[in-house]
């Protein structure tokens, strides 16, 4: 019984092997068309062909699992997100440039006009004097130059 076992064993351990090996023949029938087979042709001359099945051991070390190209798909849209949400802030912070660009120098023509200036302090409206008029000049042009140019990056950005 263990004799018959092992026999087995041994004959289905060796069929694949045998059955990867088959032999493939190529040959040319008389309108000129080209066959393949497993068989060689009875009475025509076949080139015995060598054919090769399955992927290198290199390339099949280096494909991916699943899993990891599942992550690999991950981190892009991540990072695709990230792009999205970076361009979606710049853009905001331009529009937010070009207000405070905008209110500066509008600020700065009433100024400019010499028009006088009233403010409301706890209910009360008063007038401007001309050190606090230049003192407003002053911060609406600095507020002008950091918005109206090109945005300035800095470390933080």
């Amino acid at each position: 019984m263990n004799k018959k076992i092992l026999t087995l064993a041994a004959l289905l351990a060796v069929v694949p092997g045998i059955s990867m090996s088959a032999s493939v023949y190529k040959w040319t029938d008389e309108n000129g068309v080209t066959h393949f087979g497993d068989r060689q042709p009875t009475g025509k001359s076949a080139e015995r062909v060598n054919v090769r099945a399955g992927v290198p051991a290199s390339a099949a070390s280096q494909k991916a699992s699943p899993q990891e190209r599942l992550a690999d798909m991950e981190k892009e849209k991540e990072k695709e997100n990230l792009t999205a949400r970076e361009r979606a802030e710049m853009e905001a912070r331009e529009k937010q440039r070009a207000a405070n660009c905008e209110t500066a120098r509008s600020n700065l023509k009433v100024i400019d006009s010499n028009a006088r200036i009233h403010v409301e302090d706890n209910g009360e409206k008063r007038y401007l004097s001309p050190e606090e008029i230049a003192e407003q000049r002053q911060k609406f042009q600095q507020v002008a130059e950091e918005n109206c140019g090109p945005e300035k990056t800095t470390a933080a950005n």
